[in-house]
């Protein structure tokens, strides 16, 4: 697997990451994703953001996991694990949460587990926001990708559920047969309305527990995970990003497939069954990892 063919996209600098805005491959909380206005009701209480995304909260808040210092608690030759506390009413939120992430290697797998507690129910959604582009192109429309779901969500032009899970029979959604990102896009309302794919996916789970597979002619990646839900964001707004050589990415430069709970279920009953919640004394526990097999 020739290393310079091959990239995960991030930034090179410390000035570099503080100009990027697109969460390149960085640990996303408390509450990734959207919730609405910027605000959610819990036990009583109106709990009111930070507004990072127009009037939304997006990836929690102007100051979320990506943008603060995460401190190191052990590492070893396979594995290496990181903390921060997210202090009560942190971008609004409220409770104290503990948040652990580990990043483990194991043969050609990448293994990434999200630990938490917390002292008060809360918001709580932990995710990588790593984007893939296995082939080194300009762009990963020609990238096949599998997602072994029976349903979508529907967003409006701001990434806020306007609609109930919807069957992707049928429509630009259906990825049960692996397909070339590329092949609908664009071509749903739905999807015009951001700009290509950026929602989320209700997982269907198999005997592999297989999740979801991108893969370009000689290489393919399995993602599998805890979660729910798969937000797929075909990087529609990355033009103008900053890439590994001093320029600059252009849209559809990386896919970034997240295993999250679903957007603003907090303040959507049908979303929140589906997870969304921790509460106080409870130990969150979910897990990502991303097989790579020539």
């Amino acid at each position: 697997m020739p290393s310079e063919e091959r990239e995960v996209l991030v930034t090179t600098s410390a000035k570099d990451w503080q100009k990027q805005t697109a969460f390149f491959g960085a640990s996303i909380g408390r509450y990734s994703n959207r919730i609405a206005n910027a605000e959610y009701s819990l036990n009583g209480k109106t709990y009111r953001l930070a507004k990072n995304n127009g009037n939304h909260n997006l990836h929690g808040g102007t100051l979320g996991g990506d943008k603060v210092v995460w401190k190191m608690e052990s590492q070893s030759e396979q594995a290496v694990k990181f903390s921060y506390i997210f202090a009560d009413n942190e971008e609004g939120f409220g409770g104290e949460v503990r948040a652990f992430v580990e990043y483990r290697l194991t043969d050609n797998e990448l293994q990434i587990s999200f630990d938490a507690t917390t002292n008060q129910d809360t918001p709580l959604c932990l995710t990588n926001h790593a984007y893939f582009n296995l082939q080194g192109s300009e762009n990963i429309l020609d990238h096949k990708l599998m997602i072994n779901s029976e349903a979508y969500l529907p967003v409006d032009s701001s990434g806020i559920p306007n609609a109930p899970l919807k069957k992707v029979e049928g429509t630009g959604f259906d990825f049960r047969t692996a397909k070339k990102i590329g092949q609908d896009l664009l071509a749903d309302d739905d999807q015009k309305a951001v700009k290509g794919y950026d929602h989320a996916f209700h997982l269907t789970k198999n005997s592999e527990n297989l999740t979801a597979c991108l893969a370009v002619k000689d290489l393919k990646m399995e993602l599998r995970t805890s979660m729910p839900a798969l937000q797929v964001y075909t990087g529609n707004w990355l033009k103008g990003q900053p890439n590994l050589t001093n320029g600059e990415y252009g849209d559809y430069a990386g896919v970034a497939l997240e295993p999250e709970f679903f957007p603003n279920s907090v303040n959507q009953p049908e979303l929140l069954q589906f997870g969304g919640i921790t509460k106080a004394g409870e130990n969150y526990h979910h897990t990502i990892s991303y097989r790579f097999i020539i």
